[in-house]
């Protein structure tokens, strides 16, 4: 039996043509001599739908438009569809989560997600109902046969063995295997963290040797909101060998063989940070731009390394034609700054405008001359440099249909070395997944792996907001080595302060950084979404209190 996995780049919310990607790819699959195909999880919907499922309309018309592509496909091979349907058991959620079954152009049966995760940026059980107990064939599908068990995505991350614990007191895998498959098949719409595909591989496999059983995995590729999703769909033979794998970051219709799952194909891959960072970057920043309805993008430019890297990668993204990158000089922005930002808009092919700041800082100062009478000069007036500057590109934003892209990294939005309404101002933030350090590398990395774009000056000076004579980061923060190491203590592994003392970093350090996280949160939450790359970015899966006091 061949089986074809679609990997596809859903929009949320677009049925229609979400449909028409779905078919396309199972006619693609066919002509390939797949026997049947599967997509990824939820592929019709798009993931994650969020709180479109609140809406029963919508509901209704997923179950239209999967009746009408069971329809279209019934002269092609039967699918298994990634989908939500109705709860009619008048208990509980209203709809589940599940892969339906078209076969002869019609929907004849479906298949229960049973795990719903709630961490990070899941919140499954805020709309679905997991699968019902009691039938022990449930997730059993007999076709051709075959025996093959299907599993949706968290279905398959609860072994006990594999983490040592078990987080749900349910294991669809080991139900299903129960009646001895030829294959496990998951649905998956896995978001990337980086390094998180060699971890999958690892589990996977795990699971196809334990169960001795091939293991098929379906993820979907492409960027909705803050999530990456880096396809990498897989197949493992029954000794959790990888066999197959499809590339990452792209669509791909692949097709395994499971009577000869040896002959599978690895696409070329690159897992190291820098490279993943790179790809979930551009991939993530094209999907939000065209997916929210723009075309083209602007970028404020400093000199500095984190709008470099944020206009190279929206150069990449979109085309350089469709970026416009805006210098904004004020009487503190060295010449040097001036020529390297032009610098590296002529190495990418990147019209530049340049709007000097000095008469606007001087109305603001005319204007704001008596309420101000008497008192020092202070961060207001550089804050007000910044806004002046959020009010000039977030102007050429409107007046072009453009959309505004922030520059500020992950270091900068934790300890809220930023201006709320100044160069917070965009639409999204590409690099706020970015720490400075990875900011860094990253650009290092791209010189030398992509192009020399990236002027060595901009890489190579103390980093600086230039916003007052002779300023440089390190004025106000640590160093950035041992602030993103704090940093990622404490936000990413959920350390305390007195953890992270014990770790080796000196308390007036940990208490100057940790007490920064925490004011900082009011600008977070009026910041712009980014492109989550961590296992805890300051996203949707950041719930932190704003009103409160806590002494972590």
């Amino acid at each position: 039996m061949k089986i074809g996995i679609l990997q596809l780049n859903s929009v949320v919310g677009d049925l229609k043509g979400n449909a028409a990607r779905i078919q396309a790819a199972a006619h693609e699959a066919a002509a390939l001599g797949a026997d049947l195909c599967m997509t990824s999880e939820m592929a019709l919907t798009g993931y994650p739908p969020r709180d479109l499922l609140l809406y029963d309309e919508f509901i209704g018309q997923v179950e239209d438009q999967a009746k009408q592509l069971a329809a279209a496909l019934k002269d092609g091979p039967p699918l298994l569809l990634g989908a939500v349907e109705r709860n009619d058991s008048g208990h509980g959620k209203p709809i589940y989560n599940c892969a339906l079954w078209l076969e002869g152009g019609q929907v004849r049966r479906s298949f229960k997600k049973t795990l719903l995760p709630t961490y990070d940026v899941f919140d499954e059980a805020r709309y679905f109902e997991p699968a019902p107990e009691g039938d022990p064939k449930a997730n059993i599908l007999e076709y051709a046969g075959k025996i093959l068990a299907v599993t949706i995505c968290e279905d398959a991350w609860n072994d006990k063995d594999y983490w040592d614990k078990r987080t749900y007191d349910r294991d669809p895998l080991e139900a299903a295997t129960a009646h001895a498959p030829d294959a496990i098949l998951n649905l998956s719409a896995s978001p990337l963290f980086l390094g998180k595909q060699l971890l999958r591989e690892d589990m996977l496999g795990a699971m196809a040797k334990k169960y001795a059983t091939p293991f098929l995995y379906a993820n979907q590729t492409g960027g909705n909101d803050d999530l990456v999703f880096d396809g990498r769909s897989s197949a493992f033979d029954a000794h959790g060998t990888l066999c197959s794998r499809a590339a990452g970051f792209k669509e791909e219709v692949m097709v395994v063989d499971l009577d000869a799952m040896t002959e599978g194909t690895l696409a070329d891959d690159d897992f190291c940070r820098e490279s993943e960072t790179w790809h979930a970057l551009v991939l993530g920043t094209r999907d939000y731009v065209l997916k929210s309805g723009f075309k083209k993008a602007i970028v404020g430019l400093s000199g500095g390394i984190d709008s470099a890297i944020t206009a190279v990668v929206a150069a990449e993204a979109l085309g350089a034609e469709n970026v416009t990158c805006v210098l904004m000089p004020s009487p503190y922005s060295s010449q040097g700054s001036i020529d390297d930002s032009l610098a590296l808009t002529r190495n990418l092919g990147i019209k530049a405008v340049t709007l000097p700041i000095e008469p606007i800082m001087a109305q603001f100062e005319k204007t704001l001359a008596e309420p101000f009478a008497g008192l020092p000069v202070d961060t207001t007036e550089e804050n007000i440099q910044s806004r002046i500057r959020g009010n000039l590109v977030m102007a050429m934003s409107n007046k072009l249909g453009a959309l505004l892209l922030t520059t500020g990294n992950k270091s900068e939005l934790a300890v809220g070395y930023c201006t709320i309404y100044g160069d917070m101002s965009g639409g999204f933030a590409v690099i706020s997944d970015v720490d400075k350090t990875g900011v860094f590398a990253l650009c290092r990395w791209y010189n030398e792996h992509i192009a020399p774009h990236i002027p060595v000056e901009i890489i190579e000076k103390p980093p600086s907001a230039e916003l007052r004579p002779d300023q440089k980061d390190q004025d106000s923060l640590p160093e950035y080595d041992i602030l993103d190491a704090i940093l990622e203590l404490h936000v990413e592994q959920h350390k305390s302060r007195n953890e992270i003392i014990a770790a080796g970093f000196e308390e007036p350090t940990v208490d100057k950084v940790l007490g920064l996280v925490r004011f900082a949160e009011f600008k977070r939450r009026q910041a712009a979404p980014g492109i989550k790359l961590t296992p805890r970015s300051f996203g949707t899966g950041w719930r932190m209190p704003l009103a409160c006091k806590r002494e972590l």
